[in-house]
């Protein structure tokens, strides 16, 4: 995966999810599943993307990752959403569904 192609998948899409996690990030990991499920269900035209941070450094400076995990959300090739480290996809929910669904319908 490199900059370049997320860039363009991010262009193409309706949505995109980029999910950064760590290999030593205990939270990365119980929450990954969770979000995907979550995605999965209620938002299912949104690409996710899921890059270990540290394998893609690159990528997470360009984005301005700072901390993990961090989800950032396009909508129409723009930043809607970004959540770090305390992530509540409860409230990511209340943000994204009117959004998406008016998107989507």
């Amino acid at each position: 995966m490199t900059l370049e192609h997320i860039q363009s998948i991010i262009k193409q899409e309706l949505g995109v999810l980029l999910y950064f996690s760590g290999e030593h990030c205990n939270v990365c990991h119980a929450l990954r599943p969770k979000c995907r499920e979550l995605f999965d269900a209620e938002f299912p035209e949104i690409k996710q993307i899921y890059l270990n941070a540290e394998e893609h450094r690159e990528i997470a400076s360009h984005f301005q990752v700072l901390s993990l995990p961090t989800m950032i959300v396009f909508l129409d090739s723009r930043e809607f959403i970004r959540e770090g480290r305390s992530v509540s996809l409860h409230k990511m929910t209340e943000q994204l569904t009117r959004p998406y669904k008016m998107m989507t319908e």
